[in-house]
């Protein structure tokens, strides 16, 4: 039996289940990325922020880990559908991305973000399993687009200039769902001109989600923004469910048992 088959899928019950995901996100993001801010718990090491309390947190579980411990929590993935929007009263992206265009749209609305696995997970079933339960999350709650900040490691915006250059030739969002950076720490991607664009290279520095995203549709910013306390470069991800790949759309509606 391989580890992936004993995985388990749930949103977040109570709240030790999201001391659980905040302790894996601590360990990913603090940790092992090297991330930090005004509210990062390092006592018990707990990567926390002002909105937790209004996201639903799905996490992915390995019952052999110790749940006393909070290491039972190997994956997660927090969400605002609208509902819960309208309780938070802004989005997490909002402190990055002017996100107008989106509010404006009138369409169903789902902010993703705080996506890691843990180290040992990675490479098997895991990110699959959590993809799995956002699209029958997304499915039972008609969501329409789904929005959140993604990151590149570091803020070397030189080291980057490759998949950046690539990603605002290829894959900005249309205008009517196009975000942009907030000005404080906004950074410009077409930082070659697409003919200096080495494909390869490019494809090889964006990050696996990211990737995973582009493949299913989704567009990026029109500009990403740096994010020193997290030591990343962001860019905002969209996602329009009626846009998507009918490969991907057809396993999505599968999902649900629809024809």
């Amino acid at each position: 039996m391989t580890v992936e088959t004993t995985l388990t899928l749930r949103l977040a019950k109570d709240a030790r289940d999201i001391r659980a995901a905040q302790r894996l996100r601590y360990e990913v993001f603090v940790e092992e990325l090297g991330a930090r801010g005004a509210l990062v718990d390092h006592e018990n090491r707990l990567e926390v922020d002002e909105f937790d309390p209004f996201f639903d947190h799905l996490l992915l579980i390995d019952p052999r880990r110790d749940p006393e411990a909070l290491a039972d929590v190997v994956g997660v993935y927090r969400l605002l559908p609208p509902e819960k929007f309208a309780l938070a009263g802004r989005y997490y992206s909002e402190s990055e991305f002017d996100l107008a265009r989106l509010k404006a749209s009138g369409r169903r609305l789902l902010e993703l973000g705080r996506s890691c696995v843990h180290p040992q997970m990675r490479g098997g079933a895991a990110m699959f399993l959590l993809w799995n339960g956002l699209a029958e999350y997304v499915l039972e709650r008609g969501i329409e687009v789904l929005f959140g900040a993604a990151s590149f490691h570091g803020t070397d915006v030189a080291a980057l200039a490759q998949p950046l250059s690539l990603l605002h030739h290829n894959h900005r969002a249309p205008e009517g769902l196009r975000v942009t950076p907030e000005s404080a720490h906004a950074q410009a991607m077409d930082l070659l001109p697409e003919a200096e664009v080495n494909r390869t290279a490019a494809m090889a520095g964006i990050p696996a989600l990211i990737k995973a995203y582009l493949r299913l549709g989704g567009y990026v910013s029109d500009g990403a923004w740096i994010d020193r306390d997290f030591n990343t470069i962001d860019v905002c991800l969209v996602m329009d469910t009626a846009k998507m790949s009918r490969k991907h759309r057809d396993f999505y509606t599968r999902k649900q048992g629809r024809e």
